[in-house]
């Protein structure tokens, strides 16, 4: 009895698990602690390269630092904008660190010797004072840290600071002028500016014809407007020439600037273009001589000339006049004349040989030369 009791109680517990162990259809197979709950997706996922940066990018290279400051009216330090509208009669005081600075200023405060700048270098900063500031004063200040060996100093280009200053000064838009009258020539080969500058930002400035009357279109091509520089010919031709002047207008007052000759240049930059004549190449004792360079240039490049002559080691006596003039070859087209005369009077010996001419300008130099017999 006991045994069969047994036995059935064996059957009823594997019929149970034999139960329990399958799974229906219907129902999902019990999740394992943690187990993802988001199903499986088939989208192709591109894999995430991360981005190295390359040595020469702008990002990895060093960056200008600006080492200039503007120290203010109550005594606070400040970097400066890119530009800057001062009153006039106001005190600008600007400071660069650095053991040895040097600086840029606008040319007209060189030109005078003004002694209303003082540039002091100290231990650690170098600065820069201007008092009783002007419109004239407008311009670019900048600075920058030299790099001394001995007496040989470099500039230190990672490390300059520079700001365009405005002086306002009532009755004044533009930055005056040294004359009423001024010549700017056009040159093929290079850019033409028409120095309209004004002492406030926000001025609209336009650039005019003098005859016939009329605005001149500036549309960013051929002529461009920089307030640092002025009106800017791009590509100057025979056609831009003529008198011109400029309009500006701000806080609803309008100014007129001075005039501007605009010639056009007919010879292209380079070292001088020079010729030698003698008023003869065989002379008689007792004669005069006359011996001519002539080099023809651009109007506003000046010439130097320099002389060799037979009698120059025995300081013979001679005449050396050099003068210039501007000169029209053509519709449209102006030329500077320099020349170099010199004059032998009495005619000796010791006056023949070979007279020497040295022509030099800002591009190179050109020698020519001739030769004088004795009769």
């Amino acid at each position: 009895m006991k045994v069969w009791l047994l036995l059935g109680l064996l059957l009823v517990s594997e019929a149970l698990e034999n139960v329990t162990g399958q799974q229906s259809p219907k129902n999902k197979r019990p999740k394992e602690p943690g187990e993802n709950k988001i199903k499986p997706s088939n989208k192709k996922v591109k894999p995430k390269v991360p981005k190295i940066k390359d040595r020469d990018s702008p990002d990895s290279m060093p960056k200008t630092q600006s080492i200039m400051i503007h120290v203010m009216d109550n005594g606070r330090f400040q970097k400066p904008a890119a530009t800057l509208s001062v009153m006039a009669g106001q005190t600008v005081e600007l400071r660069c660190k650095g053991n040895k600075i040097g600086w840029s200023y606008p040319s007209y405060l060189d030109t005078f010797k003004d002694s209303r700048l003082s540039v002091k270098q100290h231990e650690r900063y170098g600065q820069l004072t201007l008092v009783n500031s002007t419109a004239a004063d407008t311009g670019e200040f900048s600075c920058w840290l030299q790099l001394c060996s001995g007496y040989i100093c470099t500039k230190d280009e990672a490390k300059t600071g520079s700001t365009y200053i405005f002086f306002t000064e009532k009755g004044e838009l533009f930055v005056p002028s040294a004359s009423y009258f001024d010549v700017v020539y056009l040159n093929p080969d290079r850019q033409a500016v028409v120095p309209c500058r004004v002492t406030v930002l926000s001025a609209k400035v336009t650039l005019h014809r003098e005859f016939p009357a009329k605005e001149i279109p500036v549309n960013g091509k051929d002529i461009i407007y920089d307030m640092k520089r002025g009106f800017v010919y791009l590509q100057p031709h025979s056609d831009h020439q003529g008198v011109v002047y400029c309009k500006a207008e701000a806080g609803g007052k309008s100014q007129i600037s001075v005039k501007y000759q605009l010639l056009y240049v007919e010879v292209p930059s380079g070292p001088p273009s020079t010729t030698i004549l003698a008023s003869s190449n065989k002379v008689n004792g007792g004669d005069d001589i006359i011996v001519l360079c002539t080099v023809l240039g651009e109007p506003d490049v000046e010439v130097e000339f320099r002389w060799i002559y037979p009698g120059h080691q025995s300081e013979r006596p001679v005449m050396i006049q050099d003068t210039w003039r501007l000169i029209h070859r053509g519709f449209g087209h102006t030329t500077r004349i320099s020349q170099s005369v010199i004059t032998v009077e009495d005619f000796e010996t010791i006056d023949a040989g070979y007279y020497i001419c040295t022509a030099q300008n800002l591009r190179g130099q050109t020698t020519v030369a001739t030769t004088i017999e004795f009769s």
